[in-house]
């Protein structure tokens, strides 16, 4: 008997409950918080990089596809991002921002000079999906777009002309060529990155010489009428203190929103030789990628820290604008590419990820995964005229809830996961508040084997009702295919009680699970 796939989804949730071992039990505590204090939406963004198929094949339909389409926009790309809230789309790069000419990218599209992608497979860039292409789609969303200017290979006096070219509204140059390529009122862009990865493929700069070209970058980076510009400081490599000291010390809070955060998380922990597989992977590989994964709340803590000595009063923007799981590439792709499937194990990263930002509200008021198609562990994967939506993809949709809401902190102990000699938190989990008054619960059960009992005090909460979905599979290693889109899906959750005035929860292994109390 072939069981439809949300039944089947909610089958290995209770599979997985009834086969664990004895469940722990946790005593947990939703505190009331600070009520100005919320979770920003932007935590929730994404990263779209000329690279592999994220933009060709990707966002940008080739020209006998059959997808649906608006231009060469895929729309059934943009329909899935759109039920996730994506708030803000961070472009053109990555390393590709400092190789791009935004120039290239505007006006007639058969006069657009192509480039070699030099960074990505040297592919030739034909220039077809520029800056107005990238302002459509992030329209279509309904999105905050995030521009990366060029400062590895480009100079002021270009980032100061695209910055008029979308901005102003005066009879200039760049705004009448704006006006011609068929955009007449200002696009009112605020978000930019000035440089990307500065201290690597950005220019391999020092700490002191990148604060002082920012410095001169962000001094020509105008505002215009309506249009505060929110300028972001290429910050650091992982757990580099002296990047992100150099520039808190050296750049004047008043010319800086945010500071970038690059952290991925590697399966073998090893830049060099393989990352670690996306798939067919056994428990060690599992456990060493989550360990490697809870690393990211040391090191968002490291850089917060440090940023609080020079910034008391929180006013610089923390923005982990590149982050994620990095495995080898599926066999058989270009390795330029960046290529890889996504398993149950990338959606409990994904869930304790952003449940780490979200405790770190605070200073954490960005982030983009990378990336969002095709490209590393992407929300949505794409073959020719079909999609799929990953295990990553239903965590984004469950925690949208999340999106500025206001921060409850939780207190609890968590009961360890062990394997071999190591050892790391079982347990992870972030909590908020909406507009309406509904708290919600993220929970995330890292241990493949064992089940979590919950009993959670809610001190000043009143509530009568709790739902939830969880996402599990049977297996950790877990993915969609094409052939079987649904393998890893949301289901309705069961396992939330209200007992007297506490909420009783069992959480199934290997699981991400959100509650919803009304």
């Amino acid at each position: 008997m072939k069981f439809p796939t949300h039944f089947a989804a909610f089958a290995a949730a209770s599979l997985a409950l009834s086969t664990g071992a004895t469940a722990q039990t946790v005593q947990m505590t939703v505190q009331a918080g600070d009520p100005k204090l919320q979770i920003s939406k932007h935590i929730y963004g994404h990263f779209a990089e000329h690279l592999g198929r994220c933009i060709y094949g990707g966002f940008w339909a080739d020209k006998d596809s059959k997808a649906p389409q608006q231009g060469r926009i895929r729309m059934d790309i943009v329909e899935a991002l759109k039920k996730i809230k994506v708030p803000n789309l961070r472009w053109p790069g990555g390393c590709f921002a400092d190789t791009y000419h935004w120039h290239d990218g505007v006006g007639p599209t058969a006069q657009r000079p192509k480039m070699l992608n030099l960074w990505w497979g040297n592919t030739l860039e034909d220039n077809s999906f520029g800056t107005h292409e990238f302002l459509e789609l992030c329209n279509l969303l309904g999105t905050e777009p995030y521009l990366a200017a060029n400062v590895g290979s480009g100079t002021v006096q270009e980032m100061s002309n695209w910055m008029e070219y979308l901005n102003s509204n005066e009879d200039t140059p760049m705004v009448l060529e704006r006006r011609a390529n068929g955009h007449p009122e200002p696009y009112k862009v605020s978000w930019w990155g000035i440089g990307n990865e500065s201290w690597g493929c950005g220019g391999n700069m020092t700490a002191e010489y990148y604060t002082d070209v920012y410095k001169r970058y962000a001094t020509f980076a105008h505002n215009y009428p309506g249009t505060p510009l929110k300028r972001i400081v290429s910050g650091a490599n992982g757990d580099d203190a002296h990047w992100t000291e150099t520039c808190m010390k050296n750049i004047p809070l008043n010319q800086m929103w945010g500071l970038t955060l690059h952290q991925y998380t590697l399966p073998t922990g090893s830049w060099s030789g393989s990352k670690g597989k996306a798939t067919g992977f056994g428990e060690d590989q599992y456990f060493s990628t989550l360990r490697n994964c809870l690393k990211m709340d040391a090191v968002v803590s490291k850089h917060a820290a440090i940023m609080d000595k020079y910034d008391k009063d929180k006013k610089v923007a923390l923005l982990v604008d590149e982050w994620g799981v990095w495995t080898d590439v599926e066999p058989g792709t270009n390795p330029g590419f960046l290529y890889q499937q996504n398993s149950l194990r990338d959606a409990l990263v994904a869930g304790t990820t952003l449940n780490i930002f979200n405790n770190h509200c605070d200073r954490v008021r960005g982030a983009n995964l990378a990336q969002a198609v095709n490209v590393l562990q992407a929300v949505i994967l794409t073959e020719k005229d079909k999609m799929l939506l990953t295990p990553t993809y239903h965590v984004f949709d469950l925690y949208q809830v999340h999106q500025d809401a206001q921060y409850l902190p939780l207190q609890f102990s968590s009961p360890d996961y062990a394997f071999g000699n190591e050892k790391i938190p079982a347990l992870n989990a972030s909590a908020s508040k909406d507009a309406k008054g509904a708290v919600h619960i993220s929970l995330v059960n890292l241990d493949p084997t064992k089940a979590l009992t919950l009993e959670t005090a809610l001190p000043g909460v009143t509530w009568k009702t709790v739902t939830g979905r969880v996402l599990t599979s049977a297996k950790i290693n877990d993915y969609n295919t094409f052939e079987k889109p649904n393998t890893v899906a949301l289901a309705a959750f069961n396992g939330a009680k209200k007992r007297g005035d506490k909420l009783a929860v069992t959480l199934p292994p290997k699981s991400v699970v959100v509650l919803e109390l009304k």
